[in-house]
């Protein structure tokens, strides 16, 4: 998946650490070869190449992946989309590498035109997928989270319950460390505000994940573009969101919810987080030139406590 990956834990004496190891490592490269769009014999790059009209039977990994995206496309109404992957590609976030200028509207409505995610067909019976024609499938926004899921999931079937997994920023914990306290995890304060206050969370059955625009970005002709794209106009998100930060019991439910509301305005983000009772922080400026502020959703405030 192109990022890195860690656990921490406490283990157990009659479990080998070296058999934990190398199960989440089997448990990564799976998850790599069904879903990565940077490994070219993946599953999902070998569906993005196939002809139209191909009906594709896909792991049940990916299958479970991709169910769960495309239900959250259509509740979104196209906020989160796994078939944009085209898209992604066209602003130099995806496998074909990097841009140094903004593609222009013609070639945006192209990508646009060939993300209908509704032709893809799923049948849950067969575990199959029709490849529409064009349609190239991106499932970055759930599949780490994913990925953290099955490590907590693999830990506990081998007798761990006190550990913290890490996949590329999203994590997930449970248990007390030996001095008694919980996994405890603190937001990246932003760079540009120096008195930004401290949010930390104890992980103890919770997943953590956060996304942002300040980590990939790339500037063309005075304008900053980030890495999170909204689906529905084909442009990078411009409305003023720095970071989103959900915390759910599953990972991968955390991770996508988090690419949602990083898509949508500040204020319809939080009443999506409070529709969908999530946890969510959403760090926003106002204006252009406003400081940052953070609004944290109902339910979070119930579970820290926040400055």
């Amino acid at each position: 998946m192109g990022t890195h990956w860690q656990i921490d834990a406490l283990i157990p004496h009659s479990v080998d650490s070296d058999v934990l190891e190398q199960a989440a490592l089997d448990l990564l490269l799976n998850v790599n070869a069904q879903m990565s769009h940077w490994d070219p014999d993946s599953v999902l790059s070998r569906f993005n190449r196939a002809a139209a009209g191909s009906r594709l039977t896909i792991p049940d990994a990916f299958y479970k992946v991709l169910d769960y995206a495309l239900y959250l496309a259509q509740q979104s109404e196209g906020a989160l989309n796994p078939a944009a992957g085209k898209l992604i590609n066209l602003w130099g976030f995806g496998p074909e590498g990097r841009r140094t200028e903004a593609p222009v509207q013609k070639s945006v409505q192209a990508c646009l035109d060939a993300q209908d995610f509704r032709g893809l067909q799923p049948d849950r019976m067969t575990k199959s997928i029709t490849q529409p024609g064009g349609v190239a499938l991106d499932l970055s926004a759930l599949a780490k989270g994913y990925s953290v899921d099955l490590l907590a999931e693999m830990l506990e079937q081998h007798g761990v319950h006190s550990y913290l997994v890490e996949v590329g920023g999203e994590l997930r914990g449970l248990g007390i460390k030996p001095d008694f306290q919980p996994w405890w995890v603190d937001l990246e304060p932003p760079a540009e505000q120096a008195d930004w206050p401290l949010h930390r969370f104890a992980l103890h059955g919770l997943a953590l994940a956060t996304s942002g625009q300040y980590r990939q970005q790339f500037r063309a002709d005075g304008q900053t573009y980030g890495h999170t794209i909204d689906p529905r106009s084909g442009w990078p998100v411009s409305h003023g969101t720095l970071a989103v930060t959900v915390c759910h019991p599953q990972c991968m439910v955390a991770d996508a919810m988090a690419t949602i509301l990083l898509v949508l305005p500040p204020e319809q983000a939080l009443q999506w987080a409070e529709q969908h009772q999530l946890a969510a922080l959403i760090v926003y400026r106002p204006s252009e030139h406003a400081p940052l502020t953070a609004s944290a959703s109902t339910l979070l405030r119930a579970m820290a406590e926040l400055p």
